[in-house]
């Protein structure tokens, strides 16, 4: 081989382990980025849930309320 052929191998090998590199290097962006995509829609899924529950126990509460005047208004009819 010529000196020319081996320069020529020798920048490929080096441009095929740049590709290389360089896809690793997206891959693992790309896999933080969904990994935090995910942790992101997690939070969200967790504050929809609790405000679900939050919701939901006001509107238990309102309900006790409401039972109790009602109890207390044929308390005072009775009486």
């Amino acid at each position: 081989m010529s000196l020319i052929d081996d320069a020529k191998d020798f920048a490929k090998q080096a441009g095929s382990k740049v590709a290389d590199t360089a896809r690793d290097i997206k891959d693992k962006a790309t896999d933080k980025a969904s990994d935090l995509v995910d942790k992101a829609g997690d939070a969200l899924n967790e504050a929809k849930a609790k405000a679900d529950v939050a919701k939901a126990e006001a509107a238990k509460k309102a309900t006790e309320v409401k039972n109790d005047a009602k109890e207390a208004l044929r308390e005072n009819a009775e009486n």
